[in-house]
């Protein structure tokens, strides 16, 4: 597929990849050259262990778009395919 890029340095990800890969509005990437190609991965979310109830909890270090079990359900069903 052919993107171009605006004035701003700004590039449109085409809705069909956006929906194969779950992007939406807000997801955070990361972007890298690698072998003269751009390459974007999803941002790595930093966590902590806090200990709760007597055990110890990953908490990510900022806040996260809430989980609907929409979600969950998609992810299941894309890995059962």
């Amino acid at each position: 597929m052919k993107v171009s890029i605006d004035g701003a340095g700004r590039l449109v990800v085409p809705k069909k990849l956006r929906d194969e890969l779950n992007l939406v509005p807000g997801t955070r990437l990361e972007i890298n050259v690698r072998n003269g190609r751009l390459e974007l991965e999803p941002a790595v979310t930093r966590m902590r262990l806090v200990r709760r109830g007597g055990g110890m909890v990953a908490t990510p270090d900022e806040p996260l778009p809430r989980l609907e079990a929409e979600d969950v359900r998609a992810v299941v069903d894309s890995l059962r395919r």
